[in-house]
């Protein structure tokens, strides 16, 4: 073999070498980034992103509103876009949450921010409107969302939605679980609000009273721009799960609460049913 073949096989050797080392070097990089971009985003973040991929899921038959007449909850909002309120009914600033009680997502804010809200709903500072969706159902199979957010109306009839609410968030299962599907589950959780588990409770849980109302809810919810549960909005503006520069956080909603506020009165009149 001649020295120019030698040279040449020793130079191909080298350049894929070379060629190995550089696809290394971006796997590599490509891996740091992902990490990186996975500790920025956080917990609230990520919960954010498993919003976004249920919206865009492929949905399934499951959770099919019953048909029947329109019955809201004592006390809701309704129009287009119906919903469950609380806090005092002249509060300055309006936090529009989005919801399924079957939603990680949706559990993970909840659990973050549920003595904020609480505390700045009290303060007169902010009031609170409930979006009732059943996006899991639609994706996963199941009635849990649907079922979970009738008992959720049935408790607002009772002046216990806060209460509820807050319970089947803390006592959420698995996402892939149905176990919100079952009604005697649901009025099991009730056993944990006093006064709730009661004989108009339990008939209103069992007979789907408010099924048509949420499914109207959740009909709002597919119409609107959301990239999926939860979606949280102040004032109109999306602030979940960042707003501008600034990432959400319980300091930051106050904060946001606050400049909204700024030169206006403090909310006094009684606070809105549940």
């Amino acid at each position: 073999m001649s020295k120019n073949s030698d040279d040449f096989g020793n130079r191909s050797a080298r350049e894929r070498l070379q060629q190995q080392r550089e696809r290394d070097k971006a796997r590599e990089k490509q891996r740091r980034v992902l990490i990186v971009s996975a500790a920025v985003v956080g917990v609230l973040g990520l919960a954010a992103v498993v919003g976004v991929i249920a919206a865009n899921t492929g949905g399934k038959d499951g959770g099919s509103d019953k048909a029947g007449p329109v019955v809201a909850p004592t006390g809701s909002t309704e129009g287009d876009k119906p919903s469950i309120p609380t806090g005092k009914a002249d509060a300055p600033s309006t936090l529009q949450i989005w919801e399924d009680f079957r939603c990680p997502a949706c559990a993970s804010f909840e659990n973050a921010f549920r003595d904020t809200i609480h505390e700045l709903e009290a303060s007169g500072a902010l009031k609170a409107e409930y979006h009732l969706a059943t996006l899991i159902d639609r994706n996963m199979g199941g009635q849990g969302s649907l079922r979970a957010a009738n008992a959720a109306a049935c408790a607002q009839d009772a002046g216990k939605f806060t209460a509820y609410h807050d319970t089947l968030y803390i006592n959420q299962p698995p996402e892939q679980d149905d176990t919100f599907g079952d009604n005697a589950k649901l009025i099991e959780l009730a056993a944990k609000v006093p006064g709730l588990d009661t004989p108009a409770f339990r008939s209103c849980v069992e007979d789907g009273t408010h099924d048509s109302w949420v499914g109207k809810s959740n009909e709002a919810f597919e119409k609107g721009s959301f990239q999926g549960t939860p979606s949280v909005l102040l004032n109109g503006v999306s602030i979940f799960p960042s707003k501008g520069n600034e990432q959400i956080s319980p300091e930051n909603l106050k904060k946001w609460v606050a400049e909204a506020n700024k030169g206006k009165k403090p909310g006094t009149a009684s606070p809105s049913a549940g």
